[in-house]
């Protein structure tokens, strides 16, 4: 098959034919049908996460078509329409059974610790507990958001946050995640403020329905939202993974608010100094979260299948398997708007 395959921190991917890879006994393999390009893969190509090694496949946001199928599974059939989380959970763990597969220590990532989806074809093991049915109505392309940036933010918002109708929801940082976060938010019934430093993508979330924007150049982030939101937001968002915006989500949260750690905070960022005054004296909750297990993908589905959200805005590119590296270059400054999508896997 063809892959792209990183040889070396930061270096082109080489777009490469590897072998295809072997179907698991309790797993399928996948015809990627589409595959997100996404900051976390960025962190991969830049050599900040420790759990890669190379020579390594990137690519952990796809959906696909069943070719293979391996003995032990019982849910699928070669030809389904199927996607899965970017956490691979065992399905056999105490946390597993609780329902809490993010958490699984036996975990595996594709595009992390084992090959990812800038490829071909992919392999994912458990397939029983890891893959949800893809919808007729959603596409391929759209399909590759949610094996990351959507469900990691309807996770956060639901999962963690608890999000109510009427609340104010401050998003700092508009990428895919951000964005897809202040889609939901508003579905959900959220008044929805978006932070960020480039105008282009406070413009597009204007235009997608956010009740205000920060420009965070003018200065004191944190305070504008509190202005806005006459007091602070119930809920912030920081979808970055960095010092200045992590501090800036709790500085703008309101006493008794909830703060959600989205963004990974890695390499340099790892360990960061906050004002824990705030949250003591606000008396806040802090969360992190990281990614949703597949068997909440259903309720999130009918909630796309059923029109009651438009998510098509976050696709801004369709993306060609050659064009990954250039792709992700663009996350060492302000990314432009929108979330590119690998579509075509031949060139």
């Amino acid at each position: 098959m063809k892959a792209a395959v990183l040889q070396e921190w930061r270096g082109a991917l080489a777009i490469e034919t590897v072998a295809d890879p072997t179907c698991p006994p309790d797993g399928v393999v996948l015809r990627v049908l589409a595959c997100g390009i996404c900051r976390s893969d960025w962190h991969v190509w830049t050599g900040a996460d420790p759990d890669v090694a190379l020579p390594h496949v990137p690519g952990h946001e796809f959906c696909g078509e069943v070719v293979a199928v391996g003995a032990r599974v019982t849910r699928w059939a070669v030809g389904d329409r199927v996607i899965a989380p970017f956490i691979l959970a065992c399905g056999s763990c105490p946390d597993c059974a609780a329902g809490h597969q993010t958490i699984c220590a036996n975990q595996q990532l594709p595009g992390f610790t084992i090959p990812g989806a800038f490829a071909e074809y992919v392999a994912v093991p458990h397939g029983d507990e890891n893959l949800a049915a893809l919808p007729e109505a959603i596409s391929p392309e759209l399909a590759a958001a949610f094996g990351c940036r959507v469900t990691t933010a309807w996770q956060a918002l639901t999962g963690r946050a608890g999000l109510r109708a009427g609340e104010w929801l401050a998003v700092f940082g508009c990428g895919g995640v951000g964005l897809s976060a202040m889609l939901l938010g508003r579905a959900l019934g959220a008044r929805v403020v978006v932070v960020d430093v480039v105008a282009d993508k406070l413009a597009h979330a204007a235009a997608l329905g956010a009740d205000a924007t920060v420009d965070a150049r003018t200065g004191d982030a944190a305070g504008q939202v509190r202005a806005i939101t006459g007091g602070g937001a119930h809920v912030a968002l920081e979808a970055l993974g960095l010092p200045a915006t992590t501090e800036a989500a709790l500085r703008a949260c309101r006493k008794l608010g909830r703060m959600v750690q989205i963004g990974m905070p890695a390499g340099d960022h790892a360990r960061m100094e906050l004002p824990w005054d705030v949250v003591y004296s606000g008396q806040l909750a802090v969360y992190g979260t990281r990614g949703m297990p597949a068997h909440r993908y259903p309720g999130l589905f009918n909630l796309v299948a059923g029109g009651h959200i438009d998510l098509s805005p976050l696709i801004a590119r369709h993306v060609a398997l050659s064009q990954a590296t250039a792709e992700l270059a663009l996350f060492d400054g302000p990314a432009p708007p929108g979330v590119a999508v690998i579509t075509d896997f031949t060139a």
